[in-house]
């Protein structure tokens, strides 16, 4: 291997060591069966049939606060909200609520996590893990 390609390797492995979303990652599998204590409690007490948990690193306005990075010593903190909040401020726009209600996977098998990072925010499907 010549030492350009050598150098591109070591920049991939850099832009893969920073990336948020692999910390992010390793926090939603730690975060796991909390995730969906909430998701399965957002659904029973009626609040929504479309729970949403916000990841974000700093602050938000949005959702009620489940997990703290602070308190955790992890690097994501994650709110709990729901559909019913997102169309209220917004953030799903009323016109485009039953496109993503067509989108939206099991809830019961999929975390859907709105992921808030200093470039915009977008919604992310993560599998829960059975165990």
């Amino acid at each position: 291997m010549d030492p350009e390609e050598l150098l591109n390797e070591n920049n991939k492995e850099e832009i893969k060591k920073e990336s948020p979303l692999l910390s992010l990652e390793k926090d939603l599998k730690l975060y796991n069966e909390s995730i969906r204590e909430v998701a399965v409690e957002i659904m029973i007490e009626g609040l929504s049939k479309y729970p949403i948990f916000i990841a974000h690193q700093h602050e938000v306005k949005l959702g009620e606060p489940i997990l703290d990075r602070n308190d955790l010593h992890t690097e994501w903190s994650i709110h709990a909200s729901t559909l019913e909040e997102f169309t209220e401020k917004v953030i799903i726009k009323k016109e485009l609520e039953a496109r993503f209600i067509k989108t939206y996977k099991n809830p019961h098998d999929f975390m859907c996590v709105f992921v808030v990072v200093p470039e915009g925010a977008n919604f992310v499907y993560y599998p829960y893990e059975r165990g």
